[in-house]
């Protein structure tokens, strides 16, 4: 008896409590914060070999903008198998296989600034597999082993001033192996 008369003691003191995300009084869900705003922001990893674009890759995020949202994370990738040839005793060659993680590793979060603006903080790392003897100008200075694979890596960690549907350009890299160019176009949408 003694706990219950505490309780309602208690209850009166504070007032209603919100519980989960229910507020206490009318028992509806509360609404997020104001400042917390649904986004949606698209990134395309694209190459070009020349003015030829060989491949587009696009990744969508949902992506709470917000003072103090945290970063939405994605991983995508593979692990490869890379031979490796031991020679034992007799000159005998024996094979085994070692792997590695190939894929795009994305990072990203959304600050509110003033008129609609996003700060969007972005860190993209790709790896991928790369056959030097396939379509590689052959005047490369790097040396190459035909038929075994080289492993390109590319990583950025960058800040873009977005407005909702603006689309702006990050990153435009050569490799200096193929002479390929990445590209890196960021799409903010906000949701409604």
């Amino acid at each position: 008896m003694k706990r219950m008369i505490g309780f309602v003691i208690l209850s009166l003191l504070l007032g209603p409590v919100s519980v989960s995300g229910v507020d206490a009084a009318s028992g509806e869900p509360q609404a997020a914060a104001a400042t917390d705003t649904p986004l949606k922001v698209q990134i395309v990893v694209s190459r070009f070999q020349g003015e030829k674009k060989i491949s587009s890759i696009p990744y969508t995020l949902a992506v709470v903008g917000g003072p103090e949202s945290e970063a939405t994370r994605m991983r995508m990738g593979v692990a490869v198998p890379v031979t490796q040839t031991v020679i034992g005793e007799g000159s005998t060659a024996k094979s085994s296989y070692s792997y590695r993680s190939v894929g795009t590793s994305i990072d990203c979060s959304a600050r509110p600034q003033t008129d609609g603006v996003y700060l969007v903080d972005l860190a993209v790392s790709d790896t991928a597999v790369f056959m030097p003897d396939r379509g590689a100008d052959s005047a490369s200075p790097t040396s190459r082993v035909p038929g075994v694979p080289a492993f390109r890596t590319f990583t950025s960690n960058f800040n873009l001033l977005l407005k909702d549907g603006q689309v702006a350009q990050h990153t435009a890299a050569t490799d200096p192996v193929s002479g390929e160019v990445l590209r890196i176009d960021v799409t903010l949408t906000v949701i409604k």
